[in-house]
C-alpha cells in the first residue's frame, strides 16, 4: 500500500508544527473522540448530496452511527480542513468504522456489497 506524500517532519519548522497542532484542535479532538467512541462515525457538511447519500445508505442498512456535521459549502471550511488535515482525505463525506477511516460514500457502498456492514446487535 502506498504511503501519502507529506513534508518531511525535519522540513518543517516547530513554530509551523504548532501552529498545525492547534489548528481548530477542538474540532479534530471531537471528531477523534467520536471515532474512538463509536462504532461508525460520519462525517460531513450541510448540502453536500454524497453525505446525504452515506447517511440513507447507513439508515437502510440498520447500521448506527454518529454523525458530525462541519458547516456548509459557504461556512466553517476551516474546521472541514482541520479534519482533512487530520485523516489525510480529501472530501466528504469521512466515514470510519470501527476506528478505521474506510473513505467516502463510494468506499461505503463497496462495504456494503462485500457484506462488511452490519447492524449491531
Amino acid at each position: 500500500m502506498a504511503e501519502r506524500p507529506t513534508l518531511a517532519p525535519e522540513k518543517v519548522s516547530d513554530a509551523v508544527k504548532s501552529q498545525i497542532a492547534g489548528f481548530h484542535r477542538a474540532v479534530v479532538d471531537e471528531v477523534a473522540a467520536a471515532v474512538g467512541r463509536d462504532r461508525v462515525v460520519v462525517v460531513g457538511m450541510a448540502q453536500n448530496p454524497f453525505v446525504k447519500k452515506a447517511r440513507s445508505l447507513l439508515d437502510r442498512e440498520g447500521v448506527k452511527h454518529t454523525y458530525l456535521e462541519y458547516g456548509s459549502y459557504l461556512s466553517k471550511w476551516k474546521e472541514r480542513l482541520a479534519i482533512k488535515l487530520w485523516a489525510g482525505f480529501p472530501t466528504f463525506p469521512m466515514v470510519f468504522v470501527d476506528g478505521v477511516l474506510e473513505g467516502g460514500y463510494a468506499e461505503l457502498v463497496k462495504l456494503r456489497d462485500q457484506g462488511r456492514l452490519k447492524p449491531q446487535p
